[in-house]
């Protein structure tokens, strides 16, 4: 959450996390945000989460207004979605003017795809070694769960957004699970991977970091 506040002022905020599974996300922001909704196509997830104002909705209908939020964030999820165009139009539709959508996406040149791929019917979990590198309708009949994207891919979709790029960058992953079982490789892999970030080195990080700003008079 604090790459997000280096961009984003969330005190205060009304925010909406699209993906939101059980409310992970909706709990943190709602220590720091004003109100806090999450909505996700997975109704069981909805049902177990312990967060306050999650309900099931479709990510390309969105049940709100125009304008409902100061900010919508969708962490890794339009990877997942139906139609990745139409939910990051839904995103900018009830987007106050001035207001931002927050992007974490998979990056297609992280050497591991993270999703695990299908062998035929048999499904391979884990992070499977140079299948983003693959040409397209090869890496599809592997991963046909998840899509990745290159920042030419990604600034496609944005073009017809009513919005303003504000950031996009790439970041590697934070090693938390690493991190829980010792400290010091913890520390010492996020200080490595850290500095990766501010190299040339970046554009092979885990996931494209993408701020927009929708359009309008309103920049706060």
């Amino acid at each position: 959450m604090n790459l997000i506040r280096r961009y984003v002022d969330l005190e205060g905020a009304r925010v909406l996390d699209i993906g939101c599974g059980i409310g992970t996300y909706v709990e943190k922001l709602s220590e720091v945000s004003g109100e806090v909704y999450g909505v996700d196509i997975d109704a069981t997830r909805v049902q177990n989460g312990k967060a306050k104002g999650l309900s099931v909705a479709v990510s390309e209908r969105l049940p709100f207004a125009d304008g409902s939020f100061d900010v919508v964030l969708l962490n890794e999820v339009i990877e997942h979605v139906q139609d990745d165009a139409a939910t990051l139009q839904e995103a900018c539709r009830v987007l106050r003017p001035g207001g931002h959508v927050v992007i974490y996406a998979p990056n297609r040149l992280y050497p591991f795809e993270t999703h695990g791929v299908y062998l035929g019917k048999r499904y391979v979990f884990g992070n499977i070694p140079l299948v983003n590198y693959l040409p397209n309708v090869l890496r599809r009949r592997l991963v046909p769960h998840a899509r990745a994207y290159t920042s030419g891919g990604l600034r496609r979709i944005f073009r017809d957004l009513d919005a303003d790029l504000i950031v996009h960058t790439q970041v590697y992953p934070g090693f938390d699970n690493i991190a829980a079982r010792s400290k010091a490789v913890g520390g010492l892999l996020r200080a490595v991977f850290y500095r990766l970030e501010n190299s040339f080195m970046r554009a092979f990080g885990l996931s494209h970091f993408i701020v927009l700003r929708t359009r309008g008079q309103s920049n706060g």
